[in-house]
């Protein structure tokens, strides 16, 4: 005798709703019925529609937008960080077509960006919250921290470090940058509407000038569904040593 399997609900349930967007009934940018209405129609609990759901957000399927509903998730297209020491890594990496909004806040620094920046506890910091998106989807989100006597006047801050990075700052000795792969926090699963169960790329990044001095710190949060990170290292050869 031949024992097979049981498929779960939500598995039967994300089966249909999948094959429904992959043939087009569902199309990119449709609002999906009610979550209540759903585990009617599927005969569920809410429960179980809501992991059923889940499966297909963690597939980029699907986006849960909070207070509006799920929606068929459009085309993603994917963006590349490029870093490995580039002044302006952080912004020539976006595409084009992806247009970004900045919030500019003056805060006192909290613990870990006081070792972050190795700055004394609760020492001005001007914040520039910076958001990504391609139409409606957001891409991705960035931190940027800089000391505050270093920041010119917080309303255009945003708009020089997006414009021209590199006249910002004094000449750089060093670029750090540490990159891992974590859950999102809740409120950057909203924010970016993801699964909870997405991974993104969380990239930190430290500038220091030739004085020793950290001038800037990013806190980078990209969709693991829609970013990569591209690391260069050039190697320069000295031709009088190759000509001997």
């Amino acid at each position: 005798m031949v024992i097979r399997p049981v498929t779960s609900r939500r598995h039967v349930i994300a089966d249909d709703l999948r094959h429904q967007i992959s043939s087009g009934q569902l199309k990119a940018g449709t609002r999906l019925p009610s979550e209540a209405q759903l585990a009617t129609r599927y005969l569920v609990s809410t429960a179980t529609l809501r992991s059923a759901l889940a499966l297909l957000q963690g597939e980029g399927l699907v986006e849960k937008i909070h207070g509006s509903g799920n929606f068929v998730r459009r085309p993603l297209r994917k963006i590349t960080y490029a870093g490995g020491g580039s002044t302006s890594a952080t912004w020539t990496a976006f595409s084009a077509l992806l247009r970004m909004t900045a919030r500019t806040t003056n805060i006192e620094a909290p613990s870990h960006l006081t070792t972050l920046l190795n700055v004394p506890p609760h020492s001005a910091l001007t914040e520039v919250l910076f958001t990504t998106r391609e139409g409606e989807t957001p891409h991705g989100l960035a931190h940027i921290y800089v000391p505050h006597d270093l920041a010119p006047a917080a309303a255009s801050l945003a708009e020089q470090i997006a414009v021209s990075p590199a006249e910002l700052r004094p000449p750089l000795s060093e670029v750090q940058e540490r990159v891992s792969a974590r859950l999102p926090t809740q409120e950057e699963a909203m924010t970016l509407r993801i699964s909870p169960s997405l991974a993104v790329l969380s990239v930190t990044r430290v500038l220091t000038d030739a004085s020793g001095r950290m001038v800037e710190a990013a806190l980078l949060v990209l969709p693991g569904d829609r970013a990569d990170a591209l690391f260069t290292t050039r190697f320069v050869t000295d031709k009088r040593s190759s000509e001997e």
